[in-house]
Formats: structure tokens, sequence, C-alpha cells
């Protein structure tokens, strides 16, 4: 699967091992760098069962996330124009095979 992100900043905190861990963490890091190869391997969003992948409302409304740790989340958006959609318009997850980093953190606090 194709990763892109939202900006250059998120780019380097998923590229720079330096920047991972000041944002995440030792354990943080791990975790990221296992859901951005996890995402790498697979051919499709449908294919990832790791990091208890789930989507979003409100704030990300359209998108999904995976945990990383410390309520800590990977947040993606499909990254298709026009992404893949379901028969109720909503997408179609297990379609998509292009995903946009749009946030790491923890969106509740």
């Amino acid at each position: 699967m194709d990763i892109l992100f939202k900006g250059k900043k998120l780019e380097r905190i998923c590229r720079e091992e330096r920047r991972m861990l000041k944002l995440l963490g030792r354990d943080g890091a791990r975790k990221l760098r296992a859901r951005l190869k996890d995402l790498s391997a697979a051919a499709n969003m449908g294919e990832i069962r790791v990091g208890r992948p789930h989507l979003l409302h409100q704030d990300f409304d359209g998108c999904i996330a995976l945990e990383l740790d410390g309520g800590r989340r990977l947040v993606l958006a499909a990254a298709h124009d026009p992404a893949p959609s379901l028969a109720d318009g909503t997408i179609d997850w297990g379609a998509v095979t292009r995903v946009r980093v749009v946030f790491i953190g923890d969106y509740h606090a």
C-alpha cells in the first residue's frame, strides 16, 4: 500500500527516528514503526488487522485510526480521488490502496 503524508512535519516524524522518539518515546516509536511496516506490506486496508483499526467521526470524520500506545493513534485518510465507496456512500476501506497520514497523537486530549 502507498503511504502519503498530510505535510512535511508528519512525514519527518514517520521517517526520522530522532523526531519519532521525541514525539512518541521508545514504546510509541516502536508501535509507529510497526504500523507503518504493516501498512507498507498490505495490499489494501482490508488486510490491516493490527492496531485495532476503527472508523472515526467528528474532527476526523471519514478517517480510520490505528492504536499506537498510551492513547495515541495513527490517523489515516483514503488518498484516492475519489475514494472507493460502498453503496451507502461510505468509504470502502477494503478497496483503499493509498492512505494519507493526517494525525499522530492523542485526539482525546
